[in-house]
């Protein structure tokens, strides 16, 4: 191979070293591009000549999509497509497309003002979950059990001071369990069950210390996630759902999945699927 593969991300963390080993062992070089440093503009700067690919690994909730739509002007490909990292990264566009061609999402309130919350809290029953648009790892997510302390949570949104950090869903809480299934491509390549630790955390997410199984990924499942995977276009994605009252929804998308604790529970390979991915793509 000629060209260069970039992750593109703001640190090599244990995902972004195994993905460089897996690249290297079929004879792919594989270069740490920091995204908070490439300074990318038009014209095309001279050191993107050797990129053949870009693998977008990047963490902010804002840095993705912009790189990634910069890199296919300058003629870069990149995974996942600037179009598909921008519908990830803001939970209520995803929402809006996916519900909009009958993939069943949560039932949810955008909510932009405390008037807002308070006719959210009126028309959902309790608990609910108040989550911000632009966000992850299960950060600045809170659950609400009681109408007369709500407020005191729109308190710290309303203290965050910009409106792109206040903006928030307000939807039903569906339990501690979620599933995450890890898409490479079009297919699924593994699928866990995400469970909270206990009394003392109810989210589900790894970053928190959820536990993890493998489970079985057929039916329902599968069928909502080639819905999903039809709007966003083949890619490397972890599709997170929970079980609603009338079958899983889809709760997000994300566009640069962790899969350390996934590829504990599963003993998938999951870095070795996702370089046959990349390595496919280059021939």
């Amino acid at each position: 191979m000629s060209g260069v593969v970039a992750i593109v991300a703001d640190r090599i963390g244990w995902e972004e070293r195994e993905l460089m080993r897996r690249l290297a062992d079929g004879d792919i070089r594989a270069q740490w591009r920091n995204d908070e440093s490439m300074t990318l503009g038009v014209p095309p700067d001279e050191t993107l000549r050797e990129i053949e690919l870009a693998l977008i690994r990047s963490r902010s909730y804002t840095r993705g999509g912009l790189l990634a739509g910069v890199l296919e002007a300058s003629g870069v490909r990149t995974v996942n497509t600037a179009d598909a990292v921008h519908m990830c990264e803001n939970k209520l566009t995803l929402r809006r497309v996916l519900y909009r061609v009958g993939v069943p999402v949560p039932e949810f309130r955008l909510v932009l003002s405390r008037k807002d919350f308070r006719t959210a809290l009126e028309q959902l029953p309790l608990p609910l979950v108040i989550k911000p648009v632009f966000g992850g790892m299960g950060r600045r997510v809170f659950l609400v059990h009681e109408r007369r302390t709500a407020q005191s949570f729109y308190d710290y949104i309303e203290d965050l001071g910009h409106s792109f950090e206040q903006a928030s869903l307000v939807e039903r809480y569906l339990g501690q369990r979620s599933i995450r299934c890890f898409v490479v491509g079009r297919e699924i390549v593994a699928a866990a069950e995400f469970e909270s630790t206990g009394s003392d955390e109810w989210r589900s997410n790894a970053a928190v210390g959820s536990r993890q199984r493998y489970v079985g990924h057929g039916g329902d499942i599968e069928n909502i996630v080639d819905k999903v995977v039809g709007v966003l276009g083949p890619g490397i994605y972890g599709v997170d759902l929970f079980e609603g009252p009338d079958g899983p929804v889809v709760n997000e998308v994300n566009h640069a999945p962790a899969f350390r604790a996934m590829a504990a529970a599963t003993g998938i390979d999951i870095a070795a699927a996702v370089g046959d991915h990349l390595r496919g793509l280059l021939t």
